[in-house]
């Protein structure tokens, strides 16, 4: 009984129980070690994809709340683009270095709103619906980084898409202060409507040094051919519209021009057309008999009948696509989008990723002087031809202009194939599409214009009878990942070339009958060299002291100079 008394319904009275106040500090400890813990556990485990979204996803943050950047009247501003650039001349590929997966990294600077002394932004519209889309979905793709010393290219957060919303001494200046700005090299900008009246150039007037271009409208007097990329126009309608697509054939109309803002000289030409050819061309306008409002830019006209735009485009077998005062229009996606073969007539104009794309498969192009002869020239095309190039045209706007994600990442992938040529896309790749649901083949009805690119370089060795030289050299180049080919070429007529990739000793080779022991050989050289430039007109050779031997086998060098591990990068 004395032993029952010493315990009670709270427990052995052995046992000291504990303060209040000390119970309550040790609940709080233990709770926030577990909220720790549970917190490590749910960063361990969640979607690193964020990570790269967190600065152009317009929900977690808004553009007002990006800082404030305020331009002197004195920042520097950048030389305007050099028309003499090229990727091997003022963009520095070693930056992008070697990569298992042949991909470029890219780097999108955090958003910044600039404005100048008096507090003015440098542009009217700031981030665009289409930049912050662009911008998103590049730091969702495998091409992008936050990590700035791993970037190959870095793309500015400022918007040029278009040049009518900007300032351009002051978007020049924004440029200018950049971080890694160094005179633009390895930079890019997109811009889609360039120049402005009264001339509306055709590439961006804003001076940005030596950045390459992802431009709208190029034309062959402003676009540096390998080193801009010409992207198209984007058309609003393509997130607002979907046309379902149409099985090829012939259509209702065979011509329909439906661009309201063209030439009146174009304008006649086309309606003289239509008085010649009747009711196989429809040609459209404005509608000005309708009241204005967001409407009307889907609505296209013709002696008082209304058509829904660009519906009516799948009405059409071609569609005219004219020059306006850019070169570069919303229409030819538009046209793609509805699986009507876009005819263009605009003089010098760089079409959209020609680079890679194959546009004789997709649209006829002809020149502006002949539009009176342009019914002439598209009945001569074979209707089967037409199907394909119906079929073809759908899918160039579901590949490459539906979005600006697909711009913008088609525009990288270009890049990417300049910068790792021998993991570059084929012709094949860009130009057909992954499953063919017309046809188990291949249609013959075209031949690549744009030569397919092999997976790796072929290497030309020339040589005269120097056997064991001409050996030394084939095992040095062998050695480069990147051989897809070795050719040959043999100059001695008087001796047939070696039988076989496999080395032998050559006897009756000898020092005195090699070509250039002939004290006459340099004077017929430099003959015949005089001749070639008198037909020629022009001497078009230029003299370099630049050598790149994989061997250097005669010359007096210290060894670490002869052997080049890395031949293949290059």
């Amino acid at each position: 009984m004395c032993a029952a008394g010493k315990y009670s319904s709270r427990g052995p009275a052995l046992i000291p129980r504990m303060k209040t106040k000390h119970r309550i500090y040790y609940i709080t400890l233990f709770t926030v070690v577990l909220l720790g813990l549970i917190a490590t556990g749910m960063f361990q485990f969640w979607p690193h994809s964020i990570e790269s979204t967190a600065e152009w996803t317009l929900e977690k943050g808004s553009v007002h709340d990006a800082p404030l950047i305020r331009l002197p009247v004195s920042s520097p501003i950048p030389e305007r683009g050099d028309l003499s650039c090229r990727m091997h001349t003022c963009f520095d590929v070693y930056r992008c270095g070697y990569n298992p997966k042949n991909r470029i990294k890219v780097y999108i600077y955090p958003l910044q709103r600039f404005v100048d002394e008096l507090g003015v932004p440098i542009s009217s519209t700031g981030l665009s619906r289409e930049y912050n889309e662009l911008l998103s979905s590049i730091s969702d793709s495998d091409f992008y980084t936050d990590d700035v010393t791993r970037a190959c290219l870095f793309i500015p957060s400022i918007d040029v898409l278009n040049q009518n919303s900007l300032r351009i001494r002051e978007t020049a200046q924004a440029l200018a202060v950049l971080p890694r700005w160094d005179k633009g090299m390895n930079h890019l900008l997109f811009n889609m409507l360039p120049g402005g009246p009264p001339d509306y150039n055709t590439a961006l007037d804003v001076p940005r040094d030596r950045a390459l271009l992802a431009g709208g409208g190029f034309s062959t007097w402003t676009y540096r051919q390998g080193y801009d990329v010409s992207i198209p126009v984007y058309s609003p309608l393509s997130a607002d519209v979907v046309l379902s697509e149409r099985q090829p054939g012939p259509r209702h109309y065979f011509i329909l021009s439906s661009q309201t803002a063209i030439h009146r000289e174009y304008r006649a030409e086309l309606e003289r057309l239509k008085e010649e050819n009747g009711e196989a061309l429809l040609l459209l306008d404005k509608c000005s008999n309708l009241s204005q409002g967001a409407a009307i830019a889907r609505k296209r006209c013709y002696k008082g009948q209304v058509y829904e735009y660009p519906e009516v485009l799948q009405e059409s077998s071609f569609c005219v696509v004219l020059r306006g005062a850019r070169l570069g229009q919303a229409a030819l996606s538009d046209v793609l989008q509805a699986g009507c073969v876009p005819v263009i007539l605009a003089d010098s104009y760089i079409l959209p990723f020609s680079e890679v794309l194959d546009w004789k498969r997709a649209s006829v192009v002809i020149p502006e002087e002949k539009l009176s002869e342009m019914y002439t020239i598209l009945k001569s095309i074979p209707h089967r031809q037409v199907e394909e190039m119906q079929r073809q045209a759908r899918w160039f706007w579901e590949a490459y202009f539906s979005s600006m994600k697909a711009i913008g990442l088609t525009t990288l992938q270009i890049i990417n194939d300049r910068i790792y040529p021998y993991a570059a896309r084929t012709y094949e790749q860009w130009n057909n599409p992954p499953v063919v649901k017309w046809s188990s083949v291949n249609s013959p009805l075209f031949l690549p214009l744009i030569p397919p690119r092999a997976p790796g370089f072929t290497a030309v060795v020339l040589t005269y009878d120097r056997v064991e030289s001409l050996f030394r050299v084939i095992t040095e180049i062998s050695k480069v990942p990147s051989l897809a080919k070795l050719l040959v070429v043999w100059n001695n007529q008087n001796k047939s070339p070696p039988e076989g990739e496999k080395k032998f000793k050559c006897p009756e080779c000898t020092a005195i009958d090699g070509l250039s022991l002939d004290q006459t050989h340099m004077v017929e050289r430099s003959e015949c060299i005089n001749k070639f430039a008198t037909v020629f007109g022009t001497m078009p050779l230029k003299v370099v002291e630049h050598r790149a031997d994989p061997v250097l086998y005669k010359d007096d060098f210290p060894e670490k100079l002869k052997s080049f591990p890395n031949i293949g990068s290059l």
